[in-house]
């Protein structure tokens, strides 16, 4: 009887086996960046360039989303879906024409059947990721929906050890309690606070971090490796495949029908946007370390949240802007932490293979 242990589980078994250490986005595109550029990191041209592009399209993105959904009306399951459509049609086509983000594809690589079954798990996550953003943009605030997405490190920590068995250190489980804190304070006390647009931000965030964590696992090896173009591709494609039946027995199908040509195009123009927003972070990522981008990503959701209260004008409670404040800071201690235990972790298996080497010699 043949082993299980093969496509995906034997990805799970590479991705326990490597630490899940590896970078995501060099690993997947086998970073073709000079050595200045690698040297310069953050500070290099192109990395400046990607920051910029990111943060600019990710706060388009939002705002678009909540115009699209509480001024025009758009059914969110359609929204969604056109969203998706976009971002895969967009990214087959920067597959050969990346637009200077990333290289291009320049021959049709064989790759092997796990590859596409992983890609729709990938897929299915991205699905919930898009939907479940938009129901809760639909019923609370930005600032509060953008508040609980910042709260994803603690998400990311009970995934990893559900799925994985990663025990974290001291420091990094410290640094949990406050984004806890700062979430209860903003929950008890934020004036547009609903049940219905809490669980999905919550939704939204946990279907984000398992998309990082099946990413991970699935895009180990080299068999695997993709460019960011063609990631997006494939798993928007597999995302597809997977909602375009789940829109057709969700879609409330009375106010999809007063979809007029106005607000069709606000929903492509929302789809070319999020398809960069996620393109230009995988970029990113080619420049930077993950902890670096962790905060570049957490601070493109604290100019978010502020940003959204001046743009629709929402009310914060004293307590409740406290609670957002809390919880940025308890995500900056987590990325510190987790790069101190990180490097600690590095420094022990130097020592014990010094160790192990000197002990050779000896003998």
């Amino acid at each position: 009887m043949p082993s299980k242990k093969n496509g995906f589980y034997k990805n799970i078994a590479y991705y326990k086996m490597t630490g899940g250490k590896s970078d995501v986005g060099r690993q997947r595109t086998g970073s073709s960046l000079s050595e200045d550029d690698k040297s310069l990191g953050l500070l290099s041209f192109g990395a400046i360039v990607s920051l910029i592009v990111w943060y600019l399209t990710s706060f388009l993105t939002l705002f678009m989303n909540k115009y699209t959904l509480t001024n025009l009306q758009a059914e969110a399951v359609l929204f969604s879906t056109v969203q998706i459509v976009v971002s895969t049609i967009v990214g087959g086509i920067n597959m050969y024409w990346p637009c200077y983000m990333g290289r291009a594809t320049r021959e049709c690589v064989r790759r092997p059947f796990s590859f596409y079954t992983n890609m729709m798990f990938v897929g299915l996550t991205r699905f919930l990721v898009v939907f479940l953003g938009l129901i809760s943009l639909e019923y609370v605030a930005v600032s509060f929906t953008e508040t609980v997405k910042s709260s994803a490190p603690l998400f990311t920590v009970v995934i990893s050890f559900l799925m994985l068995r990663e025990r974290n250190g001291i420091y990094v489980q410290l640094s949990l309690i406050p984004i806890m804190t700062g979430l209860v304070l903003c929950s008890a006390y934020e004036i547009s606070f609903t049940l219905v647009g809490f669980l999905a931000a919550l939704g939204t965030n946990l279907a984000e971090c398992l998309q990082f964590v099946l990413s991970k696992m699935s895009l180990s090896g080299e068999a695997s490796r993709t460019t960011p173009a063609e990631f997006q591709f494939y798993s928007c494609f597999a995302s597809t495949i997977l909602q375009i039946p789940i829109c057709l027995v969700l879609m409330n199908y009375e106010q999809a029908s007063q979809t007029t040509f106005h607000i069709f195009v606000w929903m492509v123009l929302n789809g070319l946007m999020y398809h960069y927003q996620t393109m230009t972070a995988w970029v990113l990522m080619e420049y930077v370390s993950p902890v670096t981008h962790s905060v570049c990503n957490t601070v493109k959701r604290a100019i978010a949240i502020w940003l959204s209260v001046l743009v629709f004008g929402n009310s914060v409670t004293l307590l409740s802007g406290i609670g957002t404040g809390v919880v940025i800071l308890g995500v900056l201690m987590y990325n510190k932490a987790r790069d101190f235990e990180q490097r600690r972790h590095e420094r022990h298996e130097t020592r014990t293979l010094l160790i192990d080497n000197d002990s050779k010699t000896v003998v």
